[in-house]
């Protein structure tokens, strides 16, 4: 595919839209305000403003909030919902679990699809795709003239075992046409074509619920693209990590629903895998959440086990556990007298108390400026002292609470943080069953880089790393991921049932798809690649593992039912090798691999303390120590000092504890050796 010429990444966040420009080797930053009304606005604003010729623009990769923010605030499109007759409450029954065992008050989230929107049609189709009972047409034309008088924007369509014969699903949608039913429509075979009946069907019914959202704003942002002069076909990154054409974006939105942390991931891999690092944990700390990552392997971890507000979507997405610790995570006491920090946020309005903008409640950003991480200079606003006053009297009652000084108070604040930022790093990592001490921890957003290095020597990681465009990183991950697609279907088999030549024919089918939408997207056959995986259980299990799968033959099958024991240890600590091993679902990734542009970094010589600008009394553990502050735009190529240090950037600011070890890399990354080992 030809992605000459200027690259353009965009990524929309809640205060900012960043865009990362790369031309000639040259990186260029700009950030414009977001447009959360309208936010093709913003997009198109900074795409207006960049230093370069749009008709130039070979690439465009885009990062978008819009299917999350409809998700999280309730606001999609007038849904209804087909099922088979008798199931048309699976959605609203769920599952019995429930996310505190013990609070009897607690409320299940709103059904996507309001009950008097859900429609049941006669026929049944068993579990291995034979007809029990044939669709009734009559019925199905019943409810399109029903459809027709509501006027709905979108229909779900989720039959019983459609995954095993689509066919009735798809009359389904042909009988809505032809009875003139003006609406999209998602079939749950084409969306979510695997078990497990309400996650299927809630995928489903997400994804009909943001059809129209997500083709209105991407429309809006092609067509106005393109009257700007910029030719480039749009992609956008997926949740799965890779970036899909803008077409496949407006038919399945739901996969787009962790679009701009997949990219972040993507970047972090990117950039430790220049260094040679395959084996990663990503930590994005912004101003409202911390979101942190495994990839092993060059690759990041991929479930099909996550929930993005409170419904669960068991679409495939990055493996990212987010907890409720940013810049501007609020600190206060509970009703016992313990110190929380989070989840609640000053967000970007008012903000913390040091922007200046009305903020009265502590938070981790004004801890780090008590502590002196980070400059009063370059926070607070011209009313210097008015401003440091207030930061200061906002923590002196936890002062009293915690029995101690500001100081004190403000690095409790950073431990209960840091604690559970920890507790989010083990997630992905020890209840993986993987040992953090074997990975490096790439830290960037805003704020990620002032607590990555603390968090790395509590977990034995021995290297940090703190990449040049640290607070863009998300913008610059779009530039070098590859457009992927996912495929499945769900075939319950004892894995001794299966047979090579079935298995290889459903394998076959998913390449022609993934061949036929790469070739859509400019990609040639020497930048395809095609992974083929399954998800083994042992029989009655509940809980699947994916396993990678080679060439199929009997001998491979029985190497494949290996890899699953093996993996069932790591995960559990325990394997069952007599046990008989079950097919779940099986899952091909078809991957167009799109070539990273060279990044020019400038070869600065020099000796680091020409950096320094000044010499701050900074609290650590306690204890003041005069620390140097660097300018991190000024530090030479392959500089080296020890800590204590704080590295100013334009996008962050890193924190180099006592007897950590820093160096600048020959791609201008900042590299903290923590003193971890195994």
């Amino acid at each position: 595919m030809d992605d000459t010429g200027t690259r353009v990444g965009v990524d929309v966040g809640g205060t900012f839209t960043d865009l990362v420009t790369v031309r000639d080797g040259r990186v260029r930053v700009d950030k414009t305000p977001s447009t959360p009304s309208a936010p093709e606005e913003g997009v198109l604003a900074g795409l207006g403003d960049l230093d370069a010729p749009l008709a130039d623009v070979g690439f465009l990769g885009h990062g978008t909030t819009v299917a999350t923010n409809a998700v999280l605030e309730g606001e999609w499109a007038d849904t209804a919902l087909l099922t088979t007759a008798g199931f048309r409450d699976a959605l609203e029954i769920g599952r019995q679990n429930r996310p505190d065992i013990y609070d009897f008050a607690a409320e299940k989230q709103t059904p996507v699809v309001e009950r008097d929107r859900r429609y049941g049609v006669p026929e049944r189709v068993d579990e291995r795709g034979e007809v029990l009972t044939p669709l009734d047409e009559d019925a199905v034309r019943g409810v399109a003239a029903e459809l027709k008088e509501t006027g709905v924007e979108s229909v779900a369509v989720s039959l019983l075992f459609s995954f095993e014969r689509p066919d009735h699903e798809r009359r389904v949608r042909d009988l809505l046409r032809d009875a003139g039913v003006n609406a999209s429509i998602s079939l749950s075979s084409d969306v979510l074509p695997e078990i497990r009946e309400y996650e299927r069907t809630l995928a489903t019914s997400l994804n009909a619920a943001l059809k129209p959202v997500m083709d209105d704003y991407l429309g809006a942002l092609s067509d106005g693209a393109a009257e700007m002069g910029l030719d480039a076909p749009l992609r956008v990154m997926g949740s799965n990590g890779g970036l899909m054409a803008a077409p496949a974006a407006r038919e399945r939105p739901v996969n787009t629903l962790l679009s701009g942390p997949a990219a972040g991931v993507r970047g972090a891999t990117h950039v430790a895998g220049r260094r040679g690092v395959s084996d990663l944990i990503t930590m994005d700390m912004g101003g409202t959440s911390c979101d942190v990552s495994l990839v092993r392997d060059g690759d990041p971890l991929v479930t099909t086990d996550t929930e993005v507000g409170d419904y669960p979507v068991s679409v495939p997405t990055v493996d990212i556990h987010t907890v409720g610790a940013g810049g501007g995570s609020i600190a206060s006491l509970d009703a016992g007298g313990a110190l929380r920090v989070g989840p609640r946020s000053a967000g970007a309005q008012p903000g913390p108390i040091c922007y200046g903008r009305g903020g009265t409640d502590p938070t981790i950003t004004d801890a780090h400026l008590l502590l002196g991480r980070i400059d009063p200079t370059g926070f607070l606003p011209d009313a210097l002292s008015r401003e440091a006053a207030a930061v200061q009297e906002a923590f002196e009652s936890l002062a009293d609470a915690v029995g101690g000084s500001v100081e004190d108070a403000a690095a409790g604040v950073l431990d209960v943080a840091n604690a559970n930022m920890e507790r989010a790093l083990r997630v992905v990592s020890v209840e993986r069953g993987y040992d953090p001490r074997e990975f490096a921890l790439v830290a960037f957003g805003g704020a990620g880089p002032l607590h990555a290095t603390a968090l790395a020597e509590a977990l034995d990681i021995p290297e940090v790393v703190v990449p040049r465009a640290a607070g863009v990183l998300s913008a610059l991950g779009l530039l070098i991921s590859d457009v992927t697609y996912d495929y499945s279907t769900s075939m319950v088999r004892r894995w001794e049932e299966v047979s090579p030549g079935n298995l290889e024919s459903t394998f076959a089918e998913f390449e022609a798809e993934g061949r036929e939408e790469l070739a859509a997207a400019g990609h040639d056959e020497a930048d395809r690649r095609f992974e083929r995986a399954v998800d083994l259980r042992y029989a009655g299990q509940s809980f699947d593992l994916r396993v990678p799968v080679g060439d199929v033959g009997n001998a491979e099958l029985d190497a494949v039912a290996e890899r699953f024991h093996e993996a069932h240890g790591r995960r559990y600590g325990h394997a069952y090798r007599d046990e008989p091993v079950e097919l779940v679902t099986v899952r091909l990734r078809a991957r167009g691999v799109v070539e990273p542009p060279e990044l020019a970094v400038e070869d600065r010589a020099g000796d680091p303390a020409d950096a320094v600008g000044a010499t701050r009394e900074v609290l650590f553990d306690g204890d003041e120590h005069g620390t140097p502050v660097y300018d991190r735009e000024r530090l030479p190529t392959e500089a080296a000092f020890d800590g204590p240090a704080v590295v100013e950037g334009s996008e962050s600011t890193v924190v180099v504890h006592p007897d950590q070890r820093a160096r600048v890399d020959g791609d201008a990354n900042l590299v903290v050796e923590t003193g971890g080992e195994v």
